[in-house]
């Protein structure tokens, strides 16, 4: 019996020695790592790819000076000291010089355009002895009447909306959006120290689809100054 037990041993060894072991496999990633290792790529990719860059701007300050104030600055005086009203204007416009001609007749008293797009610009035109707003339908045609290009957007205008709103002042704007045929415009009118102030910025069709953005940052940032600076 002894023999038989003990001689059954070297094989068994043997086996033992040569069969190797089974390969474990890697264990399943779940979910959890899954996220973490997606997160960990997100990452890895926002700290190597370039920042966008802003957009920049810069503020405009307008005197509304009369016409007889040729050049709009008062002398020596500081425009921003001076200023009426304040507007931004994007970096690389140019700013067109406004003709005493033009200050007496429309009362035009600033403008800037995008040199790459002549006809993309934005402006400003003011009329005096005006205490307060008439209503929005009358306040558009009346600015209608000294601008020819305004005129013929209105009368081919696929859609014309128009809102009231208030700053933290209290002070009423105008808000007008003029859809026309290849071309969009966008109008703010407020009255201040005995002022109506019109802001416009204007595009042709494939301009505003590209800077819609711009073009409204633009119109929103149009204000009157009620202090002696800004």
């Amino acid at each position: 019996m002894a023999t038989n037990i003990f001689s059954a041993s070297p094989v068994i060894s043997a086996a033992a020695k040569t069969t190797p072991p089974p390969a474990r496999s890697p264990p399943p990633r779940t979910s959890a790592s899954l996220t973490a290792a997606a997160a960990f790529a997100a990452v890895s990719v926002m700290a190597t790819a370039p920042a966008l860059p802003a957009e920049a701007f810069r503020v405009y300050y307008g005197t509304a000076a009369s016409a007889a104030n040729y050049g709009g600055y008062g002398g020596n005086s500081d425009p921003k000291t001076s200023a009426e009203y304040v507007y931004e204007v994007p970096e690389g416009w140019k700013e067109r010089l406004v003709s005493k001609v033009e200050k007496g007749t429309n009362g035009t008293d600033s403008e800037f355009y995008n040199p790459k797009k002549r006809t993309e610009r934005e402006y400003l035109t003011f009329l005096s002895g005006f205490r307060q707003l008439a209503p929005r339908d009358v306040i558009l045609n009346n600015l209608a009447l000294s601008d020819v290009d305004l005129q013929d957007l209105i009368a081919g205008a696929d859609n014309v909306l128009s809102e009231e709103k208030k700053d933290e002042q209290g002070q009423v704007y105008y808000v007008y959006e003029i859809e026309g045929i290849g071309k969009h415009s966008l109008i703010a009118v407020t009255c201040a120290k005995n002022k109506l102030y019109a802001h416009f910025v204007n595009a042709p069709a494939p301009e505003w689809n590209r800077d819609e953005d711009t073009l409204r940052h633009l119109h929103d940032s149009f204000k009157t100054v009620s202090g002696s600076s800004s």
